[in-house]
C-alpha cells in the first residue's frame, strides 16, 4: 500500500509527479487498487478520466475507487452518470480557469504587477501589492546601459564591458538574491550578458515606470502561453518609479530606430544565414574573413571572447562542398526523383495554408478579446470609456489581419523550386544556392573536433558527415 499526492499541481492534466509514480507501480504490478475521496480529486480532465477508467484500468486488472461519489468499478460496470460527472468536473475547472485569467486582466489595466519575478532593477513592495520598488543595485547596471549606449557603445561592446566588471547577468543576479528564477530564452549553460539581454533592457518601457504587461497569453486551459504582438500589451503609464527618465528614453529608442536595419532581401545572402549553430553552446555561427578566404566562427567567441565559448572555425569552401556531397547522397537515396518533385511542390501549397490558419487563428483570437472586454464592461470590471477603447483597438487590428488574409488569397501560385529543376534536369545537384540551401536544410550544427551534424528540412534525417 502507497499513498500518493500531488499537493499544489493542478487536476487538469495528468502529468503530475506522484501520478506518474503511481503509473509506473501500477504497471509493475504493485498496485491493483485506486482509492480517492471523490472523481475530482483523481482528475478533471473528461476525457482522459474516460481513458483511465473505461480503459487503462480494466486492461491492468486495476479496480477504481471513489468514496465520495459511490463510484467502485469492483461492483461492475459504472454507473451511467460518470461521464456526465466528469464533464462537470472539467466544466468547473475551465470556469474557474475564466473566472482567473479575467481578474488578471483586469489586474493588468489597473496597472498592478501579477508577474512572479519583476523586471531586472526592480523588486516587489513588500507592503503593497502589486506595486513595484526599484532594487537600487540592479537600477545602477540599468542606467549605466542606457548611458553608455547613448554615449555611442554598442550592445555586444556593453555586454562585453558588463562581463569584465564582473556584474552577474540577470538571470545569475535574481538566482544570487535566492530567487528560484529560470530564464527560458536563455541557453543552458549560459550564465553572462549578450546582445539580446541589452537590447530587452534597452526595449523595456518598465524602466520609464510603465507597467508593461501581457506579453504572453495562454488560449485555452492546457493551451501553451503564446508571445503576443507588442500592440497587444497591457502598458499602463505611471505606476512605479522610473529608472530612466522621459528624455532620455526618447534619445535611446530614437538611437535604436536610427541604428535598427531592414533586411535586404535584394542584396546576395549567403546559402548558409541563419543555419549554422555552434555545437557546444548553440549560438548562431558568424562570418569571417581572414587570408584563406571566408569561414565561419561561433558567435559567443566572437562577440564575447575565449572565455565564454571556444573558435569552432571552419571554411566556406569546405562546408559548401560537404553539405553538397552529402545532399546528393540523401537526394539519390530517396529513389524517385519525379516523387520528389511532386512532394517538395506540395510545401509552398502547405505554407500557405498554415498562413490562412495562423491568421484565421489571429481573428478568433481577437473575436475572444472583443468578447471578453464586453463582459467585462457588463459586469462593471472594467469602464464603458476603457471598453470602446479596448473595441476600438481590436478593430484595428482585425481590419490589419484581414487586409493580410485578403492579400494572401490574391497572390499567385508559387514559383517552381530551382533544386528540383535540376534535379530532374542533372539527376544531382550541381550548386549550392541560398534557396536550395533554405528549402532542404534545418540546421548545420558546427563541434570544435570539426565534426559537422546536418538536420535536413524535408524529412527526419540527421546526418553527420565524415
Amino acid at each position: 500500500m502507497d499513498f500518493y499526492q500531488d499537493d499544489g499541481y493542478t487536476g487538469t492534466n495528468f502529468d503530475r509527479p506522484a501520478f506518474r509514480r503511481m503509473e509506473e507501480d501500477i504497471r509493475a504490478g504493485r498496485v491493483d487498487c485506486v482509492l480517492v475521496k471523490d472523481l475530482s480529486r483523481f482528475g478533471r480532465d473528461y476525457i482522459e478520466m474516460g481513458r483511465y477508467l473505461e480503459r487503462v484500468f480494466p486492461a491492468l486488472s486495476v479496480r477504481f475507487i471513489a468514496v465520495n461519489d459511490h463510484v467502485d468499478s469492483g461492483r461492475g460496470k459504472y454507473d451511467l452518470l460518470l461521464p456526465m460527472k466528469n464533464l462537470f468536473n472539467t466544466q468547473y475547472a475551465r470556469d474557474i480557469s475564466d473566472k482567473v485569467r479575467s481578474a488578471i486582466r483586469a489586474k493588468q489595466r489597473r496597472g498592478e504587477f501579477i508577474g512572479a519575478f519583476p523586471s531586472y532593477g526592480y523588486r516587489k513592495d513588500p507592503d503593497r501589492r502589486g506595486h513595484l520598488l526599484v532594487d537600487p543595485p540592479a537600477a545602477q547596471v540599468v542606467r549605466q546601459i542606457f548611458s553608455l549606449f547613448e554615449s555611442g557603445t554598442g550592445k555586444v561592446r556593453i555586454a562585453k564591458l558588463l562581463n569584465q566588471e564582473g556584474v552577474p547577468c540577470p538571470s545569475q543576479y535574481k538566482r544570487a538574491l535566492g530567487e528560484r528564477y529560470n530564464n527560458g530564452r536563455r541557453l543552458e549553460g549560459t550564465t553572462y550578458w549578450t546582445y539580446a539581454t541589452i537590447h530587452r533592457i534597452l526595449q523595456n518601457r518598465m524602466y520609464l515606470g510603465s507597467m508593461e504587461q501581457g506579453r504572453c497569453a495562454r488560449p485555452t486551459l492546457h493551451g501553451k502561453a503564446k508571445k503576443q504582438a507588442r500592440e497587444d500589451w497591457v502598458v499602463v503609464e505611471n505606476t512605479h518609479e522610473a529608472i530612466i527618465s522621459r528624455e532620455q528614453w526618447d534619445r535611446v529608442q530614437a538611437l535604436l530606430n536610427a541604428r535598427g536595419r531592414e533586411p535586404d532581401f535584394s542584396g546576395a545572402v549567403g546559402p548558409f544565414a541563419g543555419l549554422l549553430r555552434c555545437g557546444d553552446c548553440g549560438r548562431a555561427m558568424v562570418k569571417t574573413r581572414q587570408s584563406g578566404g571566408l569561414f565561419y566562427v561561433c558567435g559567443s567567441y566572437k562577440r564575447y571572447g575565449a572565455s565564454v565559448c571556444t573558435r569552432h572555425p571552419v571554411s566556406h569552401a569546405e562546408l559548401e562542398r560537404i553539405v553538397l556531397a552529402d545532399l546528393n547522397r540523401v537526394v539519390a537515396a530517396a529513389g524517385d526523383l519525379e516523387a520528389l518533385a511532386r512532394e517538395a511542390d506540395t510545401a509552398p501549397r502547405q505554407e500557405r495554408q498554415a498562413d490562412r490558419r495562423r491568421l484565421q487563428a489571429g481573428l478568433d483570437r481577437l473575436y475572444r478579446l472583443k468578447k471578453g472586454a464586453y463582459e467585462d464592461q457588463r459586469e462593471g470590471i472594467i469602464r464603458r470609456e476603457e471598453y470602446l477603447r479596448y473595441r476600438e483597438d481590436y478593430d484595428r487590428q482585425e481590419a490589419a489581419l484581414q487586409a493580410q488574409l485578403h492579400l494572401l488569397e490574391a497572390q499567385a501560385e508559387p514559383r517552381s523550386h530551382p533544386w528540383i529543376d535540376a534535379l530532374l534536369r542533372h539527376g544531382r545537384l550541381t550548386e549550392l544556392d541560398r534557396i536550395t540551401a533554405a528549402e532542404t536544410l534545418r540546421e548545420i550544427r558546427v563541434y570544435e573536433d570539426g565534426r559537422l551534424e546536418i538536420h535536413y528540412a524535408f524529412s527526419d534525417i540527421q546526418d553527420s558527415p565524415p
